[in-house]
């Protein structure tokens, strides 16, 4: 962790304390000298660092580009702040030239990144060191990843996430993917298809055509599969795919209903998902490997919305049975559910954070749309978010980021996806892909 010389007023360390920035500091040069920051409300200056342009050793526009990708997940965060290399005062000459840490603490950096990168052929390294500046010392050991030189933005994600995940504490999630739907045409007349790309956006891929309606994609906890309803038999039907292969196959087809709103359970076995019947919608979870479904829900209401606690033991979803749709806990073997929304509006979409402390959602107020979060029995409710509509949340792989779907207003409004990190300090940022996005949903971070 970087250590404790930040230059804070006792002023805004009482705001910092009153808003609950849980900040821990200890003596410098003692064993545990370092600062641990846990994210939850209030704002906070980004924590400036610097980053040189990674040495070419072969393959310069590859390291720059590296270095460049770095830099953005990183400020992207909101956590971080670049001290741009026009105000650097060292310039580094090779990947083992001592760092001179007085110019850098000259320029009020407070974490710096060192890197390399050699090509050879079609073989990427990518080598780099993380120093906090005002220890004057480097920050755990140095790192390096091979591959080629087609996956150079998959490296860069991981230079990020190891970086960001010694300075806070917190597993990474740049090296992760999105999957959703690509949608494009007239508002009243979208053609949508399955696209996944990288969770910035790049690397766009689509993985079905447009001749048929697909919503809801869902990845499994491995991320080698993908859940989603398709209405290519003319009504909806949940289809289970393989992200390598493409192959498909129907799942869950129960006699004489439609079934949607799948999600995998923590196992990546077990599958929870929507089924309706007479106008009736009740819950069902299905062992993927016998077959076997079982009813969890039997109200005369829309039970919809799934979605599994971390550790698979409840499910969390939305209900309309006391009028207004809601959202409700219950046992993951059925049972009596309990309400846990209890503000003003209608709560909907609802989704358990990895971490297992919060549960995203979408929520209609006074003509407004948000994205919230609440804890798992409801309290300590948090709204992210406003717009005309806000809808879909899902979980970055570390339980820090949220994203979602946000469709602007008229006849011309196209959907796109945004994220934004759960303290809500920082405006929702786009993340951009070509044509109209929705429905996304975040895979784990990669093998």
């Amino acid at each position: 962790m970087i250590r404790n010389r930040i230059l804070i007023s006792p002023k805004l360390w009482a705001v910092l304390l009153a808003m609950l920035m849980a900040m821990t500091v200890f003596a410098p040069g003692s064993a545990q000298a370092q600062l641990r920051l846990r994210f939850t409300d209030g704002v906070i200056e980004p924590m400036p660092f610097a980053l040189p342009q990674f040495v070419a050793e072969g393959g310069g526009q590859v390291a720059a580009d590296i270095s460049a990708l770095v830099v953005q997940n990183l400020a992207n965060t909101g956590l971080f702040r670049e001290i741009p290399a026009s105000a650097h005062v060292s310039r580094l000459s090779s990947f083992d030239a001592p760092v001179q840490f007085e110019d850098w603490r000259a320029v009020n950096a407070q974490a710096l990144i060192t890197g390399a990168v050699s090509v050879q052929g079609s073989r990427l390294v990518v080598k780099f060191r993380l120093f906090d500046v005002f220890a004057g010392q480097q920050m755990g050991e140095g790192l390096q990843f091979v591959g080629t030189t087609q996956s150079w933005r998959r490296m860069a994600h991981k230079v990020a996430d190891a970086v960001y995940s010694r300075i806070t504490g917190e597993s990474g999630y740049f090296d992760s993917r999105i999957v959703f739907v690509s949608e494009t045409g007239p508002k009243n007349q979208r053609a949508k298809r399955l696209a996944v790309a990288d969770y910035d956006g790049a690397n766009l891929q689509f993985l079905t055509d447009s001749r048929s309606l697909v919503l809801a994609p869902r990845f499994s906890p491995t991320g080698d599969r993908i859940l989603y309803t398709s209405y290519e038999s003319g009504f909806p039907q949940i289809v289970l795919m393989d992200v390598a292969t493409g192959a498909r196959r129907g799942l869950g087809q129960l006699p004489g209903e439609m079934t949607f709103a799948p999600r995998f359970a923590p196992d990546g076995r077990t599958v929870v998902f929507s089924a309706s019947q007479g106008g009736n919608t009740d819950l069902y979870r299905l062992d993927t490997t016998t077959g076997q479904a079982t009813r969890l829900t039997s109200a005369p209401s829309i039970e919809t919305a799934p979605s599994f606690s971390p550790d698979g033991s409840e499910i969390t979803f939305e209900s309309d049975r006391t009028g207004g749709s809601q959202i409700y806990v219950m046992s993951a073997s059925g049972g009596e559910p309990r309400r846990i929304s209890q503000g003003r509006g209608r709560y909907g979409t609802p989704v358990w954070s990895p971490r297992g402390d919060l549960i995203a959602f979408t929520k209609q107020l006074d003509g407004r749309f948000h994205i919230g979060v609440m804890r798992t029995d409801g309290t300590e409710e948090r709204l992210l978010t406003a717009s005309f509509l806000d809808e879909g949340p899902t979980w970055a792989p570390n339980g820090r980021v949220i994203m979602f779907t946000r469709e602007s207003a008229g006849p011309a409004g196209t959907p796109a996806m945004f994220s934004v990190d759960i303290t809500g300090r920082n405006p929702p940022r786009m993340v951009p892909v070509q044509g109209g996005a929705s429905d996304p949903a975040w895979s784990p971070l990669l093998p």
